[in-house]
């Protein structure tokens, strides 16, 4: 850690040039302490401009400075030491901080593995923390209920014009939401070999997207399946709009109800609103509703960094104020639960992360371009914040590799390979 201007130094000066007032000796302390455990934490530089003007600079020194925080009040030393991640987040949301580069600032942590990580008394406190509510069916309805039920005039804001709310597909720096989330579909399509006549299950099936696009392009019957009112409402209308009513029924229903068999099965995304509970069962399902030489593509946000027990057992910033219920994957755990729990095995797998790290990015400007529209459907300011953070906080994690997005397609050995994809 550098400093510029010392924490410690009594004659400090404001940006503004007038004397600022000197910080209780207990502050002083606080903000060396987290300044210091940030500063061995970040894998870029940072500075950090102080509530009373002071600097100081955080992580390696030789490097140039790759964003700059501005500190606004003295309680986001204190929610970092008392929260660590959960402060963090808390802190921003608060307006306790800004950055002039968010997401640079959230990655330089996460490649430093975890700069906002408590000492003693903020792992008590996470310990105290309280533990993820269950999925079951009661559970998921109102979890899914409380993100997606923010409406769907808020959604169509900034998503594309199909609201596809997954990860797009890109392969030009150039091209636009809308091409790369179609080309989602269509990889997602092809993996799951989906052809004329087939009957096709879909497991979340968001505002209809992929069951109206398989439908017209390949001629399959499908079950779309969600358990938000909101959601349903838009994907009926849209599938009438269409003209594919005689091809696909979107269900109000829960996975666990689902009877029958189906050719194929597609789930993009959905698996994160499953709980850890209940992993084995759906793997089971997969099994049991997949017609014999069927396949199953899945897309999952899979975390990669090497403490998911310790993220897995307490709720996150994104569980407790963005996504009540969620729970990323574990790539380690599938093959497990795939091999003792049914005949399916992961045959082909590919990994978006860093389509997902820019679909979020275009997410995050489009969100903060149509706020005032977003602002009239009566969300303040705190909202903003909060779903500014959740949008930055999930791009860092994906650029800095901690969690990847993968693509896995499901067979049982020896019933056919699948078409695209990678092992």
């Amino acid at each position: 850690m550098s400093d510029s201007t010392p924490l410690s130094d009594a004659a400090a000066v404001r940006e503004d040039g007038n004397p600022g007032a000197r910080p209780s000796l207990a502050t002083r302390w606080l903000r060396g302490q987290v300044v210091s455990a940030l500063a061995q934490r970040f894998a870029e530089r940072i500075a950090l401009v102080l509530p009373d003007g002071t600097h100081a600079d955080a992580g390696p020194d030789a490097r140039p400075i790759a964003a700059t925080v501005r500190v606004r009040d003295d309680a986001f030393f204190r929610k970092l030491a008392l929260r660590g991640r959960m402060g963090l987040g808390e802190s921003y949301v608060d307006g306790d901080w800004d950055a002039d580069d968010v997401v640079r600032v959230l990655e330089a942590g996460a490649r430093g593995e975890a700069a906002a990580r408590p000492g003693l008394l903020g792992r008590l406190c996470e310990r105290l923390a309280p533990r993820r509510p269950e999925n079951d069916r009661d559970g998921a309805r109102r979890h899914i209920h409380a993100h997606y039920d923010l409406g769907n005039a808020f959604f169509a804001l900034w998503l594309d014009p199909s609201m596809t709310y997954s990860s797009a597909m890109f392969e030009r720096d150039d091209e636009s939401l809308e091409t790369a989330q179609l080309r989602k579909l269509e990889t997602m399509a092809a993996k799951a070999g989906i052809g004329p006549g087939q009957h096709v299950l879909e497991i979340g099936c968001g505002w209809g997207a992929f069951a109206i696009h398989v439908a017209r392009t390949r001629g399959c019957r499908v079950t779309a399946l969600t358990i938000s009112d909101a959601q349903r409402e838009v994907a009926v209308a849209r599938v009438r709009e269409a003209g594919l009513e005689h091809l696909v029924e979107i269900r109000l229903e829960d996975w666990r109800d689902v009877t029958g068999t189906f050719d194929r099965i597609v789930s993009i995304e959905m698996f994160e609103a499953v709980g850890r509970r209940w992993w084995d069962a759906y793997f089971e399902a997969l099994d049991r509703l997949l017609a014999p030489g069927g396949r199953a593509a899945l897309q999952v946000i899979s975390w990669n960094a090497p403490d998911f027990e310790g993220y897995a057992r307490r709720r996150d910033w994104i569980e407790t104020y963005v996504f009540p219920g969620s729970l990323l994957g574990h790539r380690a755990t599938f093959d497990r639960l795939l091999a003792a729990k049914t005949r399916l095995a992961i045959v082909a797998e590919e990994d978006l992360a860093l389509s997902y790290a820019k679909t979020l990015r275009l997410w995050r400007e489009r969100f903060v371009a149509r706020w005032p529209e977003v602002s009239h459907l009566g969300f303040d300011d705190r909202f903003r914040r909060t779903w500014e953070y959740y949008l930055a906080v999930c791009e860092a994690a994906f650029l800095a590799r901690r969690v990847s997005d993968l693509q896995l397609v499901l067979a049982r050995p020896g019933e056919g390979a699948p078409e695209g994809g990678s092992r």
